[in-house]
C-alpha cells in the first residue's frame, strides 16, 4: 500500500486528479482485500462522482504528430463499460479477468518479489475482438486508452519511423494509462527480412528498447492478424500472449441472443447458428446489418431467419452466381422452401426438384 500513498501524493502535488484517482481506487481494493472494509469504503465515498476522465483528456491533449504529414500519431479515449459490444469465450474471459486483476493487485506482488507484467500480445483473425478486447481493459482499470494510428506513426522518411515511435511511448508515458499498438506486424517484423531494408532494423530495435523502458505502471496491449511475421524478439517483451480465434457456436449464439435477437422476427435455431460458424464478430455485424436494411426497404422494422441466412450466404460467396447452389445452401441450414420462395422469388419447382436431389444423396451417404 505505501506505493498506492505514493503515487497519489505525488498524483496531488503535479495536479494529475487521473492519478489520484486511479491509485485511491487500487487503495481502497487493496485494503478491501486485506480486510480494511471500512477504510475502504470512505476511500471510495471521497472519489465516487468524481470522474477522472476529462482531466486525462486535457492532460492528453497535446498529442505527437507526424513531422511529415502533420498527422496526430495517437488517439486518446476515456473507455466506459457501456461502449464495449463483446462476447468472449470463457477462456478469453478468465484471461482478461487476471490480466486487470494482477494490474490491480501488482504492488501486492511487487513485494513478494514478483512482477506481474503488464503487457498483452493479442494475435488472431481480423474482426475477432482483439480491439474490444483492449477498450474492455481500458474500461476496466479505469485508464485512458491510448490508441497508436499507424497512419501517423509510419513515415516515408528514412529514420522517421523510429523517431515516431519514440514520440509515441514518450507520449503515453506522461501519465499511467493503456498504449494499444494495432496493427503490430507493421513495426514488429522479423529482422531477418530478405525483403526489408536496413530502416526495419532500426525500427524494431526501437520498438523493443522503448517496450522494455516503458513504466510498469501504465499497460502495454498490442495485436495483429499476422503474428508469423512478427520479430521474435518481440515475443519475449510480453508478459502474456493470448489467441484470439474466430468465435465458435456457443459465442456466436450468445451474440446473436444479446446483441441481433431484438432485430429478428424470431429467434434462430440451433441449425441456423450453424450456418454461422466460421464468421468473425465484424462478419456477424455485417450480416445483421445488412439483413436488417433488406427488411427496412420492405417497409419492416424486424428482419428474418431467411434475410440472415441469405445475407450469411452473401457474405461467403459475394453474391448469387448459381441458384440451385443458393437454394441448397439455404435448405441446408435451416430455411423452410416456403420462407425460400417468398424471400426469394426463386420458383417453387427449382426449389423442390434441389431438395429432391439432397434427400437422394443423403440416402446414398
Amino acid at each position: 500500500m505505501q506505493t498506492e500513498v505514493i503515487r497519489i501524493i505525488e498524483g496531488g502535488l503535479n495536479g494529475d486528479r487521473s492519478k489520484v484517482f486511479n491509485y485511491a481506487r487500487t487503495l481502497a481494493e487493496n485494503l478491501e482485500a486485506q480486510g480494511e472494509g471500512r477504510f475502504a469504503k470512505r476511500i471510495r465515498t471521497a472519489i465516487s462522482g468524481k470522474s477522472p476522465g476529462a482531466a486525462v483528456l486535457d492532460g492528453m491533449a497535446l498529442k505527437p504528430v507526424d513531422q511529415e504529414s502533420r498527422m496526430d500519431m495517437v488517439d486518446v479515449d476515456y473507455v466506459q463499460s457501456d461502449d464495449v459490444k463483446l462476447v468472449l469465450s470463457p477462456y478469453l474471459e478468465g484471461e482478461t479477468e487476471k490480466f486487470v486483476s494482477l494490474h490491480a493487485n501488482r504492488s501486492i506482488l511487487e513485494r513478494r518479489g514478483v512482477d506481474a507484467g503488464g503487457s498483452l500480445l493479442l494475435y488472431g483473425p481480423p474482426g475477432c475482438g482483439k480491439t474490444s478486447i483492449a477498450r474492455l481493459i481500458a474500461s476496466e482499470t479505469g485508464l485512458p486508452l491510448v490508441t497508436a494510428r499507424l497512419d501517423g506513426l509510419v513515415s516515408s522518411l528514412l529514420g522517421s519511423t523510429a523517431k515516431n515511435i519514440r514520440k509515441v511511448f514518450d507520449f503515453a508515458s506522461q501519465q499511467e494509462c493503456v498504449l494499444f499498438l494495432d496493427e503490430f506486424d507493421v513495426v514488429a517484423k522479423r529482422r531477418d527480412d530478405e525483403n526489408e531494408l536496413g530502416e526495419l532494423k532500426r525500427v524494431v530495435n526501437s520498438l523493443i528498447q522503448n517496450i522494455d523502458g516503458f513504466p510498469k505502471d501504465s499497460i502495454l496491449i498490442a495485436a495483429t492478424n499476422h503474428q508469423d511475421l512478427l520479430d521474435p524478439a518481440i515475443w519475449r517483451r510480453f508478459s502474456r500472449v493470448v489467441e484470439v480465434p474466430k468465435p465458435g457456436r456457443q459465442e456466436i449464439g450468445r451474440y446473436i441472443e444479446e446483441f441481433i435477437l431484438p432485430l429478428m422476427t424470431e429467434g434462430p435455431k440451433p441449425r441456423h447458428i450453424a450456418a454461422l460458424t466460421g464468421l468473425s464478430y465484424s462478419d456477424l455485424d455485417t450480416v445483421a446489418k445488412n439483413a436488417f436494411c433488406d427488411a427496412a426497404m420492405r417497409g419492416e422494422d424486424k428482419f428474418s431467419v431467411y434475410d440472415l441466412l441469405r445475407q450469411t450466404y452473401l457474405a461467403r460467396k459475394h453474391g448469387i452466381s448459381d441458384e440451385e447452389d443458393f437454394v441448397g445452401y439455404m435448405l441446408a441450414n435451416g430455411c423452410s422452401q416456403a420462407d425460400l420462395h417468398g424471400g426469394s422469388q426463386i420458383p417453387l419447382r427449382l426449389i423442390k426438384s434441389v431438395s429432391k436431389e439432397m434427400r437422394k444423396e443423403s440416402d446414398h451417404a
